[in-house]
């Protein structure tokens, strides 16, 4: 019998970083020139065969820019398993805003050990600028992300990478809070894992 386990997760950032574009290009394979601000907050459903005996419901929250550090984040981040951090790599300013996202996803969630929720971030329109590399490699280790990805939705580059670094983090956290599905209901359960099935994911950065 199949396991199917339903992941929340946040996709955060200032206004017009391409989270929908982000969302967009992995959930439903399009993208489209026309820029639409999100207003409040709007999610996606991604359903994911992980293994042959796990499938995986993402449910992607589109988190609109605008809402940065207002009272019903916390309501937008409640039962969150992981993040996406998005900055546009062609304006500094949404760069340096990074971190005040970082620090309100940590200040409103984290998991039932009282850990952060795992968070990548993701440098994307990197096909307007060349590499950021030297500098998020630190920067990431320094703050506490798990990995780092330049990103561009209107090419379809690395946001399945990304994705798929984040989940894996998230099976691999000891005592993660997941919302597993059985038939007719949604329950609240822990994920834990042995030491041997931490994973490897050559393209994250590796905190230890």
């Amino acid at each position: 019998m199949q396991r199917e386990l339903l992941f929340k997760v946040l996709v955060i950032g200032d206004l017009g970083v391409g989270k929908t574009s982000i969302i967009k290009r992995y959930v439903h394979q399009i993208f489209s020139h026309h820029y639409r601000a999100t207003i409040g907050v709007d999610f996606a459903l991604k359903v994911v065969q992980w293994d042959k005996d796990t499938v995986i419901r993402l449910q992607m929250w589109d988190i609109a820019g605008q809402e940065r550090y207002g009272n019903m984040t916390r309501v937008y981040y409640r039962e969150a398993v992981g993040a996406l951090v998005v900055f546009d790599v062609t304006r500094a300013s949404t760069f340096e805003a990074v971190l005040k996202w970082k620090d309100d996803l940590d200040s409103k969630v984290t998991l039932n050990h009282g850990r952060s929720v795992p968070a990548v971030l993701l440098a994307n329109k990197s096909d307007q600028l060349g590499s950021q590399q030297p500098k998020l490699d630190h920067f990431c280790k320094e703050n506490s992300f798990v990995g780092w990805f330049e990103t561009s939705a209107k090419e379809n580059t690395n946001i399945e990478e990304a994705v798929r670094c984040l989940v894996e983090h998230i099976l691999n956290n000891e005592e993660s809070t997941v919302m597993e599905r059985e038939p007719g209901s949604i329950s609240l359960s822990g994920y834990t894992s042995t030491t041997k099935d931490h994973l490897n994911c050559s393209s994250c950065v590796k905190l230890n």
